[in-house]
């Protein structure tokens, strides 16, 4: 999303937390050769030495992230207000031939952030600017949370839920497995189903609202939205442009990955294998399988009939069964990560298991 601002002309800065920052597999200065600059602000993970609950960890980003985003948009700011003054006809104080005024910073126009974050709109309207949330769901589950927000979806009892089906406004009936994971067990995660109610808020107060889908994927949900006067704007799906449209010369990875996969490693391994021959399997890096369910999947990748490379986070890797890479070296592949948009338009790959 980034990119794609910086390639219409406009100054981006993306900014992130010190302790993310730590586990992305990317250097300052190569993050500035794609146009855009970025800015680090403490959460105050750093400070933390002990184990936290949800809860504790949600209080204490909030608590110390509103402080440091407030000062960050407060220091970029004012080196919008010290450039305009240095060139302009205005008389420069003695303190603004600092470096941060030494070229030209255009003013500071507007705040986009993650939709887990609403009060960071209210950050940005102290400061004189105006903001929009990213929702990096799709839309279909964006409508269904908030469905579930004004009463509209029920929660059918435990005996029920097997044979329940759900309708709601603009979508195909839904079975409660349907649902997304913290309304199918809403006792098992409170926590994290807080947080998500947590992002409609202010959607009243909103100018725009940014989902990560495009019209023609969710054309009935997004109508509903707009009925709804939501002030809608689909600028997914957020992939590298080489693979979808290719409006952006060489934009073929992702900017910030958790993980340093060996690229050609894996390339080559897909290209040794025939075209649709490969099932590709990865649960993502929060999921935590239990070995039983580790073990399951393995000797189902093993027994069938298809090559596979299977992507197993190195800490999951003591859950798999004994010998099984050794028996599976001819026809599979297990790593700990990998370059997942690359593998998916691989021709090798049949499917995708998730």
């Amino acid at each position: 999303f980034a990119k794609r601002l910086v390639s219409k002309g406009l100054k981006v800065t993306v900014v992130t937390t010190i302790s993310a920052m730590h586990r992305f597999q990317a250097a300052p200065e190569r993050l500035s050769s794609f146009g855009f600059d970025l800015e680090l602000i403490s959460d105050g993970s750093e400070f933390v030495h002990r184990p936290e609950s949800i809860d504790e960890s949600t209080e204490r980003f909030t608590r110390v992230t509103t402080q440091t985003l407030a000062d960050l948009i407060t220091r970029i700011k004012n080196k919008s207000s010290k450039s305009k003054k240095k060139n302009g006809t205005s008389t420069p104080h003695s303190d603004d031939h600092d470096d941060d005024a030494s070229s030209s910073y255009p003013e500071l126009k507007f705040l986009v952030y993650h939709s887990g974050m609403p009060w960071a709109l209210d950050i940005a309207r102290q400061h004189g600017i105006d903001g929009a949330p990213f929702f990096t769901n799709s839309s279909s589950v964006v409508a269904i949370y908030e469905h579930f927000l004004q009463g509209a979806l029920k929660i059918p009892s435990e005996n029920d839920r097997s044979t329940t089906t759900l309708s709601l406004p603009s979508m195909p009936p839904l079975g409660f497995a349907d649902l997304p994971s913290f309304l199918c067990d809403v006792d098992s995660y409170p926590a994290y189903l807080e947080l998500t109610l947590s992002q409609y808020s202010n959607i009243g107060t909103l100018k725009w609202l940014f989902i990560c889908t495009f019209e023609k994927l969710e054309e009935e949900v997004v109508k509903w939205m707009i009925n709804q006067e939501w002030p809608v704007r689909t600028i997914g799906p957020t992939v590298p442009s080489m693979f979808l449209g290719k409006r952006l010369e060489d934009d073929k990875e992702y900017s910030l990955s958790m993980f340093k996969p060996n690229v050609e490693t894996y390339m080559e391994w897909l290209d040794s294998r025939e075209s649709s021959s490969v099932v590709y399997a990865s649960f993502g890096s929060l999921a935590n399988l239990k070995k039983e369910q580790i073990e399951e999947l393995a000797w189902g990748l093993r027994d069938m009939n298809y090559n596979f490379m299977w992507a197993v986070r190195e800490s999951e890797m003591e859950k798999l069964p004994g010998n099984f890479l050794e028996e599976t070296s001819e026809k599979g592949l297990v790593v700990n990560w990998c370059p997942q948009l690359q593998v998916l338009a691989h021709k090798a790959v049949r499917c995708f298991v998730t």
